[in-house]
């Protein structure tokens, strides 16, 4: 069953009930990480394991996400800023409890390569916060695989 989630700005990241920062350096450059994450929005399901499906909707300004285990998200672009800053807002979910949801995605040169920032800030009924609280570890490693899958793909040449 899908449910509507809150419509919150990008300041919902600092104010959150529930956040999970998690940050790596990747040898890519900020610039290609920044258009893996916001323009091959397709790409994410070769690079992040837990998507099967992800497409861009109304020319980019939306998303279309399912992960492995078939939560379905439908998200709206808050933030597009090359090359240091792409987020989204759920707008849509079929996971029970969510009130809201917002991922940030920061880069920073580091050396020659990029410093990725995630932040998975959260909302929802005590038992979905909990829950969220207890995912922790699994975003972290989650986040930690994809990044690197990202990184592999970015510096061997096979990104679109």
């Amino acid at each position: 069953m899908a449910h509507l989630l809150r419509e919150v700005t990008l300041d919902f990241v600092a104010s959150a009930p529930v956040r999970h920062v998690f940050a790596r350096e990747i040898s890519a450059p900020p610039e290609p990480v920044f258009r893996a994450l916001a323009e091959d929005v397709p790409g994410w399901a070769e690079w992040f394991s837990a998507v099967t499906l992800a497409r861009p909707l109304d020319d980019g300004a939306r998303r279309e996400v399912r992960l492995k285990g078939g939560a379905r998200f439908e998200e709206t672009i808050l933030a597009a800023k090359s090359p240091e800053l792409y987020a989204y807002r759920v707008d849509v979910t079929n996971a029970p409890g969510a009130r809201t949801l917002v991922e940030e995605w920061r880069l920073a040169p580091a050396g020659t390569g990029t410093r990725v920032q995630w932040t998975f800030a959260a909302d929802g009924t005590a038992p979905f916060r909990f829950t969220v609280g207890l995912a922790r570890a699994g975003l972290g490693r989650a986040f930690r695989d994809a990044v690197t899958s990202l990184d592999r793909r970015l510096t061997s040449g096979r990104a679109r």
